[in-house]
């Protein structure tokens, strides 16, 4: 059965290509959850409009995450910590706690958003990985410092 993808599917194909599929993968996973639709000249037509509306809004959205790359790229975030022997930090800084502090300086930044190979447990500067869209990451700078 061929059907016409409206969301990426991994390992099948992009959005708006049109893919040959046994009929019961389509009837029973990828129609009913409305991943795709099948493959009639009605529905290219309606597909076609939608991966052109798509198109727009990723290239919006694209253009914004540029945009807050630029002003989140020269943002540097202190954290004072209790320390312990060896700078070791009685806890962490995670995500949660970066994305905290970008909201405290007026940047609406989602945790999910911030890259963090695990939490941080050290003093001195580290460099975290902000991905704003799929295409745009920047980074910050996260210097952790001793509580006095």
């Amino acid at each position: 059965m061929e059907v016409i993808l409206r969301e990426e599917v991994e390992k099948l194909g992009a959005r708006g290509s049109v893919v040959k599929v046994a009929d019961g993968y389509a009837r029973n996973f990828l129609l009913p959850k409305r991943l795709a639709v099948p493959a009639t000249e009605a529905n290219r037509k309606i597909v076609e409009q939608e991966r052109e509306a798509y198109l727009r809004r990723e290239a919006k959205a694209k253009g914004e995450a540029e945009d807050l790359a630029r002003l989140v790229a020269n943002v540097t975030l202190t954290f004072r910590q209790r320390v312990g022997e060896n700078g070791q930090l009685f806890g962490s800084v995670t995500a949660k706690d970066i994305a905290d502090a970008l909201e405290a300086q007026k940047f609406h930044i989602d945790r999910r958003k911030i890259h963090l190979e695990e939490p941080i447990r050290t003093v001195g500067e580290h460099k975290v990985t902000v991905r704003l869209h799929r295409d745009v990451d920047t980074d910050i700078n996260v210097v952790v410092e001793p509580e006095q």
